[in-house]
């Protein structure tokens, strides 16, 4: 409720402020983005314990949507407002739901209250030394700290980099534009479809893996044949989204209290947007000292390939969380 608070906040500070205003609710923005990012795995698990991969699914499905008609509509409301009006609509929708969120605030509370107890004496049955380990110290977290920041770099390199690698082979800003659309509209129905294959412990590591192939092969599908822009869009687009639901379904899963879920959310999503932050500068530094964007790709590629071993690894239920 905080982080929807401060995110319309944010937003009107970066929408009506000149100067470093611009630069201070960008800096708000982020951080309320980061806390509900995080905090979601959170809620997952501790309201939806018995479906965590189908509602994962729907509201990764939900970001994917709104992404995408946000994109289609910025020039339009920029056109009609100005570009201060372009940027504060969007305070509009997270003050909604802040509204709407005060309802489950007050339907939570008798329950909260109520399973106060039960709670603690459940957490209290925990063992020990498991208790004590600190999720920087389990391999687990780490395993998925890289699964999330080799996916999101792949995610935001096409996203900041699509139009100007496609651009080099002729096709023109209006396709490419198209083909960034398909790249995120098409995660809304691959992370629904992910969720299926997720249900029951045997299968998250088929999962894992079925949903970073795609990458590679929308990857090395640009590098080889990058006049089918669309069809390497559509393709690793699905695997970015459906890796994505993947790594916040694991997350929910692996953390054994939704205490210990809100750590391994936020070490994995900090660490792995950390590095991922880091992806299209060091694509577009190889692009231009390179001359084209073979080597970026080539990387790009590398990268999607060790995410396959590491999904691989990261789907396997350890031992101690049998």
């Amino acid at each position: 409720f905080l982080a929807l608070l401060v995110l319309t906040a944010g937003t009107a500070v970066r929408s009506y402020t000149g100067g470093a205003g611009l630069w201070i609710g960008t800096v708000i923005i982020g951080s309320a983005i980061a806390v509900g990012n995080v905090l979601m795995p959170t809620l997952v698990k501790r309201d939806y314990g018995s479906r965590v991969s189908l509602a994962t699914g729907i509201y990764t499905a939900c970001i994917n949507i709104a992404a995408g008609v946000a994109s289609g509509l910025a020039v339009p409301l920029a056109h009609a407002g100005g570009w201060r009006w372009g940027l504060a609509f969007w305070g509009i929708p997270s003050l909604v739901v802040a509204l709407l969120w005060i309802m489950r605030l007050r339907a939570l509370r008798p329950a909260r209250e109520g399973a106060a107890a039960p709670a603690r004496s459940r957490t209290s049955t925990a063992p020990a030394d498991q208790a004590l380990i600190s999720v920087w110290r389990q391999p687990t977290a780490w395993l998925l700290t890289a699964f999330m920041g080799m996916q999101s770099t792949t995610f935001y390199v096409l996203v900041t980099w699509l139009p100007t690698i496609e651009a080099t082979s002729g096709i023109s800003p209006e396709q490419s534009g198209v083909h960034l659309l398909l790249f995120q509209a098409v995660g809304a129905f691959a992370g629904l479809a992910i969720s299926r294959l997720l249900r029951g412990s045997g299968s998250q590591t088929t999962a894992a893996i079925t949903a970073s192939i795609p990458i590679l092969i929308g990857v090395l599908g640009l590098l080889a044949f990058p006049s089918f822009g669309a069809l390497w869009a559509v393709i690793t687009g699905m695997g970015v989204s459906s890796s994505f639901v993947v790594c916040l379904t694991l997350m929910s899963l692996r953390g054994r209290t939704s205490q210990e879920t809100t750590k391994l959310s936020g070490m994995s999503q900090s660490l792995g947007y950390i590095g991922a932050a880091i992806g299209p500068v060091v694509a577009g530094l190889l692009a231009e000292a390179t001359g084209g964007w073979t080597a970026s790709l080539t990387l790009l590629a590398v990268i999607a390939g060790a995410q396959i071993v590491v999904a691989g690894l990261a789907g396997r239920v350890p031992h101690d969380r049998q």
